[in-house]
């Protein structure tokens, strides 16, 4: 089973890659506006040219509280019990301050259309869900490959000055590099197995968990504006069905979530779950019920 390598905070970057640039951070003392960030998301275009920096923005929320009501919604659609606080919702928390870096005026990628390649999420230590939490997301480390830029995003959460919890997101901007492309094979799927019958309107439905509404998720029409045949499934709705299935299997912390993303997720359809426990971890991955596309692998270590 393949695993994705997260780049350390400390670790020199390699020659394809950007710097990251100085910029004033965004500190919100409130929840942030989704609908205005959705709306200039909408509207905002990008003046990135291959080899440009990109600015260190950072966004924190300071007094986020956990909501025990959209938590129960948010395990429903992803399939977790209602008193479980899963690896993956402090990252759809953390989701509008990545939004609002996006929209700034400062960061030089468009806001929509940045493909979702891999999540790495730590669960470092429990806390009481009742307590505030400082959300941080910043722009870490980038490079370039052969489809384009591959940046990622830095996520912390804190409670009383303590890390509880952290996550790096890599997103794509497509652009030509001229970097030549690497063809990489995959395993065939092993270990236990379960089909789920997804519907069409699961778009939908996580979009009111996460805040998350996309017009690729949310419906066929919207999708084709943007070059799907159908919607397609969220990446971090998938990540978490999957956690969901091996829960297990998954302790209360100090554990990691490694995901890379494939082929999407087309809605509706049928997916194939496949998990299988290493020496040290426990493997997984989804494909589609053909068995020929797989549209992400993953493990939990």
């Amino acid at each position: 089973m393949q695993r994705q390598t997260i780049l350390p905070m400390n670790q020199v970057a390699p020659k394809s890659s950007t710097a990251v640039t100085g910029s004033t951070p965004i500190v919100l003392t409130s929840q942030p506006n989704m609908p205005i960030i959705l709306a200039k998301a909408a509207i905002k275009s990008g003046r990135y040219q291959v080899g440009d920096s990109l600015p260190a923005i950072s966004a924190s929320w300071q007094n986020m509280h956990i909501d025990t009501q959209h938590l129960a919604q948010y395990n429903r659609i992803c399939g977790f019990a209602d008193n479980k606080l899963p690896a993956t919702y402090l990252w759809t928390r953390a989701f509008p301050l990545i939004m609002r870096i996006l929209v700034s005026s400062e960061f030089p990628l468009p806001a929509m259309g940045q493909v979702h390649l891999s999540n790495q999420i730590t669960v470092h230590s429990e806390f009481d869900i009742n307590k505030k939490i400082i959300l941080t997301a910043a722009v870490d480390h980038s490079k370039l490959s052969s489809k384009g830029l591959e940046w990622t995003m830095h996520l912390t959460a804190e409670v009383d000055g303590v890390l509880v919890w952290s996550s790096q997101t890599t997103f794509l901007h497509r652009c030509k590099t001229g970097i030549e492309r690497n063809l990489k094979t995959l395993e065939n799927p092993e270990g236990e197995s379960q089909q789920w019958i997804l519907a069409k309107d699961l778009g939908r439905r996580y979009a009111l968990a996460s805040g998350d509404y996309n017009p690729i998720h949310l419906g066929a029409l919207s999708a084709k504006l943007f070059g799907f045949k159908q919607a397609i499934a969220h990446g971090m709705w998938s990540k978490a069905r999957c956690l969901a299935a091996l829960d297990a299997f998954t302790p209360e912390s100090g554990y990691q979530v490694n995901v890379n993303f494939l082929k999407p997720v087309y809605l509706p359809s049928t997916v194939n779950f496949y998990a299988q426990s290493g020496e040290d971890r426990q493997n997984f991955c989804l494909y589609d019920s053909s068995g020929e596309h797989r549209h992400l692998q993953g493990s939990i270590s």
